[in-house]
């Protein structure tokens, strides 16, 4: 979680962009878009209109 909430932080003061590739679904939830990837390609894109931050995830 600390990880998270200071990826978010850096993500916000330095307005800069992370990726993160995990099988996590739930980490998604606090992402401005989660792109989709099936047999090495995109297979979907969406973009969240209500962010969580990461204290907020329910694991």
């Amino acid at each position: 979680m600390v990880v998270l909430e200071a990826i978010d932080r850096v993500n916000r003061e330095l307005n800069t962009t992370t990726v993160i590739i995990t099988h996590n679904a739930v980490i998604s939830d606090m992402a401005h878009r989660v792109i989709f990837l099936a047999d090495g390609r995109i297979a979907e894109v969406s973009e969240n209109k209500q962010r969580l931050g990461a204290e907020h995830l329910k694991w």
